[in-house]
């Protein structure tokens, strides 16, 4: 027998055995619906800022329908109603880009604070000038002063893009995310005024609308470690003068045709089936379908694709309802329809805004959504008057060729503005 060298036995050869085989790796686990948005909220100081947010954009569904309620019980005039209301609409149109500009200049917080406590008043004041008889030149005085109210979606879509700026996937679920908020917020927001001022007494709707307008606000404007820098940019170029922006905010005032004169057409179409109840929750399956698509658009990543694609699809969906009135004649069939067409809402709203935030000069992001949103507001208007006049002069169903022909002409103008550019850029790659 050999012995080592220090006088110990080796240990036997152990025999060669063969490595056992990799395991093949795991593919990697599907992400649910529900993953981007988990993510999302798990950012320090998200969650707080989202829900004050959410309880102060509750309100501005309820406000005019409120309002319409208390002036036309106590007044019997729903042309002063809507008078007055369209007027503080006028109001919030001028004063929104001004406010807006003070927000991107001295904050948040220092801003919107006390521009939502006088608007607040306002509602207060419009409230007691209704109970006590006061003559009908106060009711338009005090509700233009809700016109301070500032763009509270806007607000939050700047405090997700400043905290998302090098992260554009997680910015598109952001912006999802706001506009299913808007629907939700508008699709409530009635429902719950109508309750309250049905329910209680006439007042209760603006009462509790202004209490949860101020009490978000608080909440939301609590919340700086999330708030944008003030940029003190006293000169530079306006939003209105950045490339693609005139063209952009024009096509806003074509998609908030579609949505006014929706409306208008909509209810016309349910009175004359003898069901002119049941026009909200109509209405209400269009803001359902473009919730659902809108948390669907932001799951799935950034956009691949542009506006014009966008609203194309909103063009050829909004036939949906001309077809189903005028086919079928059936309010359950323009019901479905709405809500088919409403899927197109979202996905629109969604890449338009985040086109706003990348034109939009630095600095200026609160301005240049204010603006957007005035276009908004003026195409609401002229959809609602253009299909009014449509369903009065020629037929509830040919009132919805209005909303289809407003889809399209912006649709028309995003592919006609895109084409340059697209052309340019080739040019310089040539």
């Amino acid at each position: 027998m050999t012995h080592s060298p220090s006088g110990t036995t080796p240990p036997p050869a152990r025999p060669h055995t063969a490595a056992p085989p990799e395991a093949p790796p795991r593919p990697p686990a599907r992400e649910t619906p529900l993953a981007p948005y988990r993510r999302l909220f798990a950012r320090p100081g998200v969650r707080a800022f989202t829900v004050g947010n959410l309880v102060a954009r509750l309100p501005m569904g309820m406000f005019s329908v409120s309002a319409v309620v208390m002036i036309a019980g106590a007044r019997g005039s729903y042309a002063l109603a809507g008078a007055v209301t369209a007027a503080g609409l006028g109001a919030t149109a001028v004063a929104g880009p001004w406010l807006a500009r003070l927000v991107d200049r001295h904050g948040q917080a220092r801003i919107a604070v006390p521009a939502t406590v006088c608007a607040v008043l306002g509602s207060l004041a419009l409230l007691l000038c209704v109970r006590h008889g006061a003559p009908d030149w106060t009711l338009f005085a005090a509700y233009a002063a809700t016109a301070a109210t500032p763009n509270i979606g806007g607000l939050s879509r700047a405090r997700w893009a400043h905290l998302l700026r090098d992260d554009p996937g997680a910015l598109h679920t952001a912006n999802s995310f706001e506009q299913a908020a808007d629907e939700l917020c508008f699709m409530l927001g009635p429902v719950l005024a109508s309750f309250l001022t049905g329910t209680f007494f006439p007042e209760a709707g603006t009462l509790t609308g202004a209490v949860l307008l101020l009490t978000g606000m608080l909440v939301f404007a609590a919340q700086r470690t999330t708030e944008p820098p003030p940029r003190a940019v006293r000169r530079g170029r306006s939003p209105l003068r950045a490339p693609g922006f005139p063209p952009l905010l024009v096509c806003f005032v074509a998609t908030g045709a579609v949505f006014g004169s929706m409306e208008v057409v909509t209810i016309a179409y349910a009175d004359g089936q003898g069901h002119r109840s049941a026009a909200g929750a109509v209405l209400a399956l269009q803001a359902a379908g473009s919730c659902a698509a809108g948390l669907w658009y932001g799951a799935r990543g950034p956009a691949r694709a542009g506006l014009p694609r966008c609203l194309l699809a909103m063009t050829a969906l909004m036939l949906l309802p001309l077809l189903a009135a005028g086919v079928s004649g059936s309010l359950w069939a323009l019901a479905a329809a709405l809500l088919v067409a409403g899927m197109a809402t979202a996905p629109t709203m969604v890449t338009a805004m985040t086109l706003v935030q990348r034109q939009t000069p630095e600095g200026r992001l609160n301005e240049g959504m204010s603006l957007v949103v005035t276009g908004l507001l003026l195409g609401i208007a002229c959809g609602s008057a253009g299909g009014g006049w449509a369903a009065q002069h020629a037929s509830p169903t040919t009132g919805f060729t209005v909303p289809a022909a407003a889809a399209g002409t912006a649709l028309l103008i995003a592919s006609a503005t895109a084409r340059p550019r697209s052309s340019r850029r080739l040019r310089r790659i040539a």
